[in-house]
């Protein structure tokens, strides 16, 4: 194997090495004979492309990644110790647990990347010795670092970002629940649309942020700095009226229920227009909600899976990071609701028959599904007019005369199918 050090003291390998060791590496992962573990310490990958391959486990830790493009590439678990990530591209790239203490990602785009768990707190990073290299390190403590870096629609939920220094950094309708924040450096950084449940901002520096429209449930914000920080329309944990109603809502969603079972013998469609449904937690999951009508209504982060919605009015509700998986909305109105980072996968969103020659129409027009997860949903029809599907994942689904006339259709995936 090549031996040649670059000016950084890190080896330099060439392309057909580097893909010999991703070849192992990509066998011992899938458990086919002739594998290896990759240990790729040290090494300079300056402006390699090791997009969509599986790095899951590797050690690449000190290694260098200056302008690299790892567009959806795999790094599950992956040892990214003291690592140089600087302006890589790492869209949609896998990096939940991942080892990146004391790593630098200043200036890289993570777009829509999964970093779930991660690690970015302080590391001793070994550097080279500027002339004698590898024979000679030298330690020292660094902090993670994500400055001017770019997370759009990224997921971070459950990572330990302590002591980070995210100046400048986009997190616009990023996923940061149960977070580690304390003392990290937020300054002047865009979290609007974030959604930050139960993170811990303890010590953190978040002087001039944009938390417009962001989601602070259980959220102590006054455990960090905040002078010239932008709040408004930020969502605070549900008040005491939403807490002492959720009995009296759930009795509602019952009779819904009731109603559907018995063609409406029984029990009434609920109405929740306005209201804050969020302490119900899962106790809507799977449940016969026909035509009920929660206008306005706020359902962030709520577990609706496989609940029936046929014809249910959710116009300009607030269903960020609601889970509707498998979800039945046929004919549901959806013009206006907040969608962003929901889970619609398998989730039927088609025309609803009313007779033999009318239906309604799945109506979510002027909605916003910005990075939602759509693959395998059923759209047939569907009114997404004047949408904002920015970034959303269509994969598998069915799109056969959906309407998507004016839609920001930027960084949208799997629109090819759209009228197949």
């Amino acid at each position: 194997m090549s031996a040649a050090v670059a000016l950084s003291g890190r080896r330099k390998l060439s392309l057909g090495e580097i893909e010999m060791v991703l070849a192992a590496h990509e066998r011992f992962i899938t458990g086919r004979p002739g594998g290896k573990l990759a240990a790729l310490r040290f090494i300079d990958f300056t402006g390699v492309d090791l997009s969509g391959r599986n790095l899951c486990d590797a050690d690449l830790s000190a290694s260098i990644f200056d302008g690299a493009k790892l567009v959806g590439a795999k790094l599950e678990r992956a040892n990214l110790f003291g690592c140089d990530l600087r302006k890589a591209d790492l869209r949609r790239a896998n990096l939940s647990r991942a080892d990146l203490r004391g790593a630098c990602l200043r200036g890289a785009d993570l777009t829509q990347a999964n970093l779930t768990q991660a690690d970015f707190r302080v590391g001793q990073v070994a550097v080279p010795h500027p002339s004698k290299g590898l024979a000679s390190l030298i330690h020292h403590q660094r902090s993670g670092e994500l400055d001017h870096a770019k997370l759009t629609g990224a997921t971070l939920d459950g990572s330990q970002l302590e002591e980070v220094s995210a100046f400048a950094t986009d997190f616009t309708d990023c996923s940061l629940r149960g977070a580690k924040l304390n003392r990290a450096n937020l300054k002047d950084a865009n979290l609007e649309g974030a959604m930050m449940d139960w993170a811990d901002v303890a010590g953190a520096n978040l002087e001039g942020a944009q938390l417009a429209d962001s989601v602070l449930t259980g959220v102590d914000i006054r455990k960090a700095r905040t002078s010239g920080a932008n709040l408004e329309g930020a969502l605070s944990a549900p008040d005491q009226e939403a807490m002492d109603l959720a009995g009296d809502h759930y009795q509602m969603a019952l009779a819904n229920q009731t109603w559907c079972k018995t063609g409406g013998r029984e029990g009434k469609p609920a109405c929740f227009d306005g209201k804050d449904l969020r302490p119900l937690d899962q106790r809507l999951r799977g449940l016969r909600l026909s035509v009920m009508s929660a206008k306005g209504a706020i359902l962030v982060g709520l577990d609706l899976a496989g609940v029936h919605l046929q014809g249910a009015n959710l116009e300009d509700a607030d269903l960020r990071g609601v889970c509707l998986r498998g979800a039945d909305l046929r004919g549901a109105k959806l013009a206006g609701a907040k969608l962003t980072k929901a889970d619609l996968r398998e989730a039927i969103l088609g025309p609803l028959p009313l007779s033999a020659d009318r239906v309604n129409r799945g109506d979510l027009h002027h909605a916003r599904l910005r990075y939602v997860n759509a693959q395998g949903a059923d759209l047939t029809s569907a009114i997404l007019d004047e949408a904002d599907v920015r970034g959303c994942d269509f994969s598998g689904a069915m799109m056969r005369g959906a309407s998507l006339r004016g839609a920001d259709l930027s960084l949208a995936l799997g629109l090819e199918t759209l009228g197949a």
